[in-house]
């Protein structure tokens, strides 16, 4: 490594990645709920309940006032304060061991490998977490009589742990991991390839611009590429047990049944929604962990000295 490129502390890693992404989900958590909401929509046969992401919004906003449009929220910053901190942690940590002695950064399949790696380990960490996500952002479309109204995130952990047996926080653990293990492999390599080949070309430099347009392009692989696995998470963690039957037995289960009954399309269900809350959490999580590794760097080590970056 060359005498003026230094390295952030693991700590510091971890703790800037879930800063990060904790600071983009208090601007696109409404996109969250629309996106859950959308996929749940056609859920045992019924009519689809939406048609528009637009409808989805004012009817929320109509039955459930402007705050509903923020339910689950506590859950999605817990969310990213265990799965973002540990898998942009992981990920920058790996990254940076990687790296040639000269700050040389791996290539793009090395790159997928780490993102698959660091998503796999954050994804387990993020399930219960994801699972009072899911619930929460779903529970206003559902009949009063069958809302579960868990008050916040913890409150639903704990009632999940009393009610259900604690294995349910973990339940919906293998398509989680595998979404994140394709959405981090698809949206962290990306970024990396998109800035790297962004900054071999005039036009650009190591700068927010150069940051908010790799985040574009690898929100738009990511969309594509993790949706299918995302609609299958999410019904599974949604779904309830009926007489000690689950309505999936799994992944391929979802999957099989919503091609069978709604189309093969329907695996892209708010994929508008999907993206317009991927494309911008994308954005804004790698433009202030890009902005908080420059601003240590230069606090702490001077103006000359270089970080590892992404």
């Amino acid at each position: 490594m060359s005498a003026d490129r230094v390295s952030i502390p693991n700590g510091i890693k971890f703790l800037f990645g879930g800063t990060a992404g904790m600071t983009a989900t208090l601007f696109v958590q409404p996109l969250d709920l629309i996106k859950n909401r959308m996929q749940l929509s056609g859920v045992g046969g019924a009519v689809k309940e939406h048609k528009t992401s637009f409808h989805l919004i004012a009817s929320v906003i109509k039955n459930e006032g402007i705050t509903g449009i923020y339910a689950g929220l506590s859950a999605g910053l817990l969310r990213q304060a265990s799965y973002t901190t540990t898998r942009l942690g992981i990920y920058t940590w790996l990254f940076e061991l990687s790296s040639g002695s000269d700050g040389k950064p791996p290539g793009f399949f090395m790159k997928a490998g780490l993102g698959m790696v660091a998503g796999a380990i954050g994804a387990f960490v993020g399930t219960p977490a994801e699972v009072a996500l899911i619930r929460m952002t779903a529970d206003g479309r559902l009949p009063i009589a069958e809302r579960r109204s868990y008050t916040n995130v913890f409150n639903a952990l704990f009632r999940i742990t009393r009610e259900e047996g604690i294995l349910t926080l973990w339940r919906g653990t293998i398509p989680t991991m595998g979404r994140a293990m394709v959405v981090n492999a698809a949206q962290l390599a990306s970024y990396s390839q998109a800035k790297q080949f962004l900054l071999s070309t005039p036009y650009f430099n190591d700068n927010i611009w150069c940051h908010f347009w790799a985040s574009m392009i690898s929100g738009l692989v990511t969309t594509a590429a993790s949706m299918p696995v995302d609609i299958a998470k999410t019904r599974i963690q949604n779904m309830k047990i009926v007489n000690g039957v689950p309505e999936y037995t799994g992944a391929i289960d979802v999957l099989t049944k919503v091609v069978k009954n709604e189309g093969i399309f329907a695996l892209w269900k708010g994929f508008t929604p999907y993206y317009a809350r991927l494309g911008p959490h994308t954005v804004l999580t790698f433009i202030f962990l890009e902005r908080l590794n420059a601003f240590y760097i230069k606090t702490v080590h001077g103006d000359k000295a270089k970080g590892a970056g992404l």
